[in-house]
């Protein structure tokens, strides 16, 4: 009886479960509004993109674009299976908003600040034209920050304080490339304050002063010591300057002579060494240029933002240029202009620096050696050397591995191809765990005074950071008011683009000679 009554009552319930199934089927599903993803603000008369996610069912060829009076927008489609990307809308007046976007019957609707385009231009020339006045860089980046987002608030100024840290500086910094460079500029940071304060960035000093026992080879010492102290331009000037500042007093050697070897070898090396704090910014800069062209409709890139780096050093003419000059002047004993009278003053005993000239205090303890505390160069070469160890094989390894198939295993592939950023993290990690292990073992410093030292040179990044966090933020609040499609539109005709190099260089070196710092 069992065996005859269970299959029955097993193919009634399949039936019924069948007959509701039908049922079901034959309800049609409700229907959901297009997703649309658009600008953050529209400049009025320049091209913008859509991009509309679509329901299901709903061919790309479906959706309508009108303007507020009921307008059928004409524009481009790129039509991929599951959604639409509407291209080349362009609106000439605020009565145009808001846009409805249709697909069968559905409407979403889209409305963002419309703006004139030269509004988008706003927010980085404030920022530039500030830094030139108040010859103060964080004022300056904030203010065009606070202004970008001004225009994007509705001109209200109290929302446009708040949305600068909530919705640019701290997106901004959580970004994971962005987190790793803050990372690994601290670390780096706080291995120069452990060198620095166990005496061995000054010991590498002393052994090469031996060497300069005329102004030509004083001068050739420093510009020598520039070289070697590649690792962070702020740690070169402090180190270099303050150490071979006696010897050159000596040597009778001018202050303005000494500053431009010094200031002259510090930043054109750290930007071309890809262990210095400089590097972390420079590949932030070009990866967040190679994602704008990628949404721009440029082609991906086929390396990476390091391999960029790395194939644009033999272009890096300033630099290279500089290091060249200060070389041939100290060789051939040569001066012009006001340098030939400041050597001149200081050769005849008239005076080191210029009567009613204002020093800046150089004497920082955080880049001085602790009180008694003799060391030896090797220790901070040691250092040096961990960093580069631990990222030129955490480079390479992983570099091979991603190159495609078929491509070449030059040095530029390996790297172009590497994912930079965990082998710099490794190896500046490791650099500040040697240094403190060298400082502590060779009793240079006590544990307590090694790690309030690696503090010290944390502290001594804090600016830097807060100029890249800045800086990221009016990028992206200049890519949020569309700039660069503003821009492009502007020059696109008039402006070769062969000319573009030399007229971001000269404006980059205009800013930079205004403001006393090339990371404005």
């Amino acid at each position: 009886m069992i065996r005859v009554r269970l299959p029955l009552l097993q193919a009634v319930r399949l039936g019924l479960l069948a007959a509701c199934w039908s049922v079901l089927s034959a309800i049609p599903l409700a229907a959901q509004d297009p997703s649309v993803t658009a600008p953050d603000a529209f400049l009025t008369g320049i091209p913008f993109t859509l991009t509309v996610e679509l329901p299901g069912g709903v061919e790309p060829s479906e959706v309508v674009l009108r303007s507020a009076d009921g307008t059928v927008l004409a524009r481009d489609t790129i039509l991929p299976f599951e959604s639409a990307t509407l291209q080349n809308i362009v609106l000439e007046d605020k009565k145009e908003l808001p846009l409805t976007v249709e697909a069968r019957g559905r409407i979403t609707e889209v409305s963002k600040p419309m703006l004139p385009g030269w509004a988008s231009l706003v927010p980085p020339l404030v920022a530039i034209i500030l830094a030139l006045v108040l010859r103060e860089v964080i004022t300056s980046l904030f203010a065009g920050v606070w202004l970008g987002c001004m225009f994007l608030a509705g001109y209200n100024p109290l929302n446009a304080v708040l949305m600068t840290i909530s919705r640019y500086a701290s997106p901004e910094l959580a970004k994971p490339d962005h987190t790793a460079i803050v990372i690994f500029s601290l670390l780096l940071g706080g291995m120069v304050g452990v060198l620095s304060r166990m005496g061995a960035t000054t010991a590498i000093v002393d052994a090469v002063s031996p060497l300069a026992t005329s102004r030509r080879r004083g001068q050739f010492a420093t510009w020598l010591l520039g070289l070697a102290i590649f690792f962070d331009d702020y740690s070169n000037t402090l180190i270099v300057g303050n150490t071979m500042r006696p010897l050159t007093d000596r040597l009778k050697i001018s202050r303005e002579k000494l500053a431009y070897i010094v200031d002259s070898t510090a930043a054109p090396v750290a930007a071309m060494v890809f262990v210095s704090t400089w590097v972390g910014f420079e590949i932030s800069l070009i990866a967040d240029s190679l994602a704008i062209a990628e949404t721009q409709g440029a082609t991906a890139a086929t390396v990476s933002a390091f391999g960029i780096f790395i194939n644009s050093i033999p272009f890096l003419f300033y630099p290279i240029l500089a290091l060249w000059l200060v070389l041939v002047l100290v060789v051939q004993a040569r001066e012009y202009g006001p340098m030939l009278a400041a050597e001149q003053r200081a050769a005849m005993g008239q005076g080191l620096y210029r009567e009613g000239a204002q020093l800046a205090g150089g004497d920082d303890e955080s880049a001085a050696p602790a009180t008694g505390v003799v060391s030896q160069w090797w220790m901070g070469a040691v250092a040096v050397l961990t960093v580069v160890v631990t990222v030129v094989p955490g480079l390479v390894t992983p570099g091979i591995r991603a190159l495609p198939e078929g491509s070449a295993q030059t040095l530029s592939n390996i790297f172009g191809a590497a994912d930079p950023f965990k082998p710099l993290l490794w190896g500046s990690l490791l650099g500040s765990i040697v240094a403190i292990l060298l400082a502590v073992g060779g009793r240079k410093l006590s544990l307590v005074n090694a790690i309030h030292a690696w503090a010290g040179g944390l502290r001594s990044m804090l600016v830097a950071i807060v100029i890249l966090v800045l800086a990221w933020s009016l990028g992206a609040v200049t890519q949020s008011l569309g700039t660069a499609p503003f821009l492009s539109s502007l020059l696109s005709e008039g402006l070769p683009v062969m000319a573009l190099p030399m007229g971001v260089f000269v404006i980059a070196a205009a800013i930079s000679f205004a403001t006393g710092t090339a990371w404005g």
